[in-house]
């Protein structure tokens, strides 16, 4: 007999944002996080900031079981991105370029090529990928650094022909170690441009570049310290297996160029193929900020006291509905970018090779809303913290500049959403012909046909608009449609999140978890029908009276998620310990600000003959006291004997396997 007991509410929720297999697919990195190493450190330069962020890229390195296992497994890289993002933004970057855009780059092409990856694997050489150039982001496969193929030397001469071609913003500089880069140029072979090709190539050793590379430090970004920089070539010569070769081309022991795939755009996009897995890294890391910012928010509401509607009466502030509703909202946003995400990396890891242009749309769509819905959450949150959400140390300003960042990386959001809308505006999509008339507000079907008809309105209104532009002017026709298409590409989003809600919801037995996820879908679904009742209702889909309605069902929805959402927070998985960093994530947060010295203490400090310098207080919301302050404390003798402990631990630690199989980065069949 089964004795196990039945999974509990908030073990289903938790199911429902991370998929059926929490445990091997997220259970390693929810650990990882959770470790001293990763422990949120007490300030620091901009300089030390970034060194422990390569040093923690070791750390996790060797804490794999094999990293080109994780660079072959989409999922494992989103999970990274998902549960480090919200910890180490700048790890979280580098981590994601090494072991995606760099290593993976090097297994997806011609696996029959025999070449050493012994150094990027132990990180004795960190991996970087040099493509955007300085004139050249979104359009990617005009770049100008060229790489000619020299007969005489059988290998390639890289070189930057002006300033608009220096690579833009690559990790290239010599901190974290030395770096190997994989770098985009236009291959020319006896004055003939085949197009562009990944190339892999040297560029630093510990101290300096190699010679025909230079590399300059951009000036600070917004966000975690990356080291950003512009890198040109000088005539720096490759052998000739540095080409990243495959279908879409190679050179032969005969000098010549051969190629199976005769388009040069096409070849532009074999090559640099990593950039999808590379958005749905964008997406995942946009979600588990998301997240955290919400807890954070929830957490501090529920215990930030202010006064009621009496003098003496202290409650929280999430009893306000103006602060629980923004709240609740974002909680049925969150799930939804959840759910739209799975959806996304769902569908391209299983598509056929015949779906496969549309379930890369379907990933580039969601990257953009997702990421963008990020935001919108974040800020929204901040806001509700008030000045706490403004200090560094309560974690909140990290992930806004951070998802900045994610909206630009792996291309731009509105150059992606743009590209969809171009594609989809001359696809032909078939429906079911939707039933005539207003149909039930209470009826999750009717309101699931609401969001197709607003994006198929979108769309609609693009087409007669670039019908109605004067012909011969392509650009002014596109101009003409792209506002009313991009529209219906923020529907297609919606619409694709509703129906992963639907399936979602479905997929739950009857009880308490399937009530509240049918709640939040249910106010993700009404927020959004308002935005485009006016729509609907000239449309005949709302008549007069819901639409006259449609706020009190909002406020009613509303009411409903804000009773559940500080329970709905756990249902994230995040581990207390990593929420005990941020200050206002716990009850004491107020300890923190508390000063040893303030007059508060007289009593405290006569008692302990005025050693005010010994009182403990809080860093950064845990009960830990300042390094300094614990060294003073040991003595040399302590200190070494808890460094030789410590290093015994760890090595123990690192060298058993990663993890246990159910928890790994497991491996693709």
């Amino acid at each position: 007999m089964n004795d196990a007991a039945p999974p509990s509410t908030n073990d289903l929720l938790t199911a429902v944002l991370f998929g059926p297999n929490f445990r091997r697919e997220h259970g390693f990195w929810r650990r990882l996080l959770t470790t001293e190493p990763f422990r949120r450190p007490d300030g620091g330069t901009p300089d030390e900031r970034l060194a422990l962020s390569y040093h923690r890229l070791r750390i996790l390195n060797n804490a794999l079981d094999s990293g080109a296992r994780l660079a072959a497994d989409p999922r494992a890289l989103a999970a990274l991105h998902e549960w480090l993002g919200p910890v180490d933004p700048a790890l979280t970057t580098v981590a994601g370029i090494h072991y995606n855009l760099f290593l993976g780059s090097l297994l997806d092409h011609d696996a029959g090529t025999l070449r050493d990856l012994s150094d990027f694997l132990a990180l004795r050489r960190v991996g970087t990928f040099l493509c955007t150039e300085v004139a050249h982001g979104n359009d990617a496969a005009a770049i100008e650094t060229t790489a000619t193929y020299d007969r005489e030397r059988d290998g390639f001469v890289l070189h930057t022909p002006h300033a608009g071609a220096q690579k833009f913003m690559p990790n290239t500089s010599p901190a974290g170690g030395p770096k190997s880069g994989v770098v985009a140029a236009r291959l020319l072979v006896d004055g003939a441009d085949h197009g562009v090709f990944l190339f892999l190539v040297p560029l630093t050793d510990a101290h300096r570049t190699l010679p025909g590379v230079r590399v300059r430090r951009l000036p600070a970004r917004m966000g975690s310290p990356v080291d950003h920089c512009l890198t040109s070539f000088d005539r720096r010569f490759v052998p000739r297996d540095a080409l990243l070769a495959g279908q879409q081309g190679r050179i032969g022991d005969d000098g010549r160029f051969r190629s199976e795939v005769p388009n040069r755009r096409r070849r532009f996009l074999a090559s640099i193929g990593r950039v999808t897995p590379g958005k749905i890294s964008m997406s995942a890391c946009a979600v588990g900020s998301a997240r955290v910012t919400l807890a954070i928010a929830v957490r501090y509401a529920g215990h930030r006291m202010i006064s009621g509607s009496r003098a003496a009466r202290r409650i929280p502030v999430y009893a306000h509905r103006t602060h629980h509703g923004p709240l609740a909202g974002a909680m049925a946003t969150v799930y939804a970018m959840s759910l739209l995400h799975r959806r996304a990396l769902d569908r391209w890891e299983s598509a056929p090779e015949s779906d496969r242009d549309e379930a890369e749309r379907l990933v580039a769509v969601a990257k953009g809303w997702i990421t963008w819905q990020a935001r919108a959450v974040i800020v929204e949150c901040r806001e509700r913290c008030g000045a706490q959400g403004l200090l560094e140390n309560n974690g909140m300003t990290e992930l806004f500049t951070g998802i900045e960042g994610a909206i630009t990386a792996e291309g731009d959001n509105l150059a992606v959403h743009a590209k969809a809308a171009a594609e989809m505006l001359f696809s032909a999509t078939v429906r079911e012909p939707a039933p005539q008339g207003p149909g039930d507000t209470d009826d999750p079907a009717f309101l699931g046909g609401l969001f197709a008809a607003v994006e198929d309105l979108w769309f609609a209104r693009a087409r007669e608009r670039m019908a109605a532009a004067p012909p011969g002017d392509p650009l002014g026709r596109w101009n003409a449609a792209s506002s009313a298409a991009l529209r219906g590409v923020e529907a297609h989003a919606y619409r694709q999140a509703d129906e992963a809600y639907a399936e979602a919801v479905a997929a739950l037995p009857d009880g308490a978890a399937r009530d509240r996820l049918t709640e939040l879908r249910r106010l993700f679904a009404l927020r959004w029908i308002g935005r485009n009742s006016g729509d609907l209702l000239a449309s005949g889909r709302l008549t007069a009276d819901q639409v006259t309605f449609l706020p009190d069902a909002v406020e009613d929805a509303v009411a409903v998620v804000a009773e559940h959402t500080p329970a709905l927070v756990e249902s994230f998985a995040l581990p207390e310990r990593l929420m005990s960093d941020w200050p206002i994530a716990g009850p004491g947060y107020a300890d923190v600000y508390d000063d040893p010295e303030g007059s508060w203490h007289r009593g405290r400090r006569a008692g302990i003959r005025g050693r005010a310098a010994e009182f403990r207080r809080p860093v950064c919301g845990s009960r830990r006291r300042p390094l300094r302050e614990k060294v003073a404390a040991l003595g040399t003798r302590g200190v070494l004997l808890a460094y030789w402990g410590t290093a015994s631990v760890l090595s123990r630690w690192f060298e058993k396997p990663q993890v246990s199989v159910d928890e790994s980065v497991h491996p693709k069949a």
